[in-house]
């Protein structure tokens, strides 16, 4: 049995690794394999600069990774052909062997550069769309007189507790306990009355109401 690795990516921390691990673990299995090291992050892959993936990198170049699994090539990269092209390389360079569950291609065949190159270009496109899907839907909310982002986890009713806790000599660690609300978020909600700031709105550093 070959100790492997594997490489997991979703893009927002509201997202989560299990169908990407569910998926490698049932294909380890079926090759006869097992995932030694785990490699897994919430990033966008539009860049490059992500923790765990140079940590991978680094240990491919201390040859502590023979065999890589990835749920979708675009786990790694979704940054366009040269970005893919490199990445790949360079992992093989250091003799990894990539294996993709999902992509339903050898990486290894003779046409693999072929198929690599468009599905890199495919990815970047899929994320290029998504990006303008996402504007062009703020834009209509923010024209229509709503705000974007997540919905406020302090109301006027909570902000004005917070406020008569404070008032009474509470911390802001009691407060936040006692309202069963984080304590980065009742910061922000008190820090504007304090200095007479608007109710609505407190979150718009952190968690921003939509409408």
């Amino acid at each position: 049995m070959t100790t492997a690795a594997a490489y997991i990516r979703v893009s927002s921390r509201a997202q989560d690794h299990a169908t990407q691990r569910a998926a490698i673990e049932r294909a380890t299995l079926a090759r006869g394999d097992t995932i030694g090291e785990w490699y897994a992050e919430k990033k966008s892959a539009k860049t490059m600069a992500r923790a765990e993936l140079q940590r991978l990198r680094a240990e491919a170049r201390e040859g502590h990774v023979r065999k890589l699994y990835v749920f979708r090539l675009d786990r790694l990269t979704r940054s366009g052909i040269r970005d893919t092209f490199e990445l790949v390389e360079e992992l093989r360079g250091h003799g990894v062997e990539i294996v993709s569950v999902a992509d339903g291609f050898d990486l290894a065949g003779p046409a693999a550069e072929v198929v690599l190159a468009v599905m890199a270009w495919a990815s970047k496109m899929e994320r290029l769309a998504i990006g303008e899907r996402i504007s062009a839907a703020r834009e209509r909310i923010e024209a229509e007189g709503g705000r974007w982002g997540r919905p406020s986890r302090v109301d006027r009713a909570t902000r004005e507790r917070a406020v008569k806790l404070k008032a009474a000599g509470k911390t802001v660690r009691e407060i936040a306990r006692t309202l069963k609300v984080p304590r980065s978020t009742i910061a922000r909600a008190l820090g504007p009355s304090q200095k007479g700031g608007p109710v609505e709105g407190v979150d718009r550093a952190g968690d921003r109401g939509r409408q």
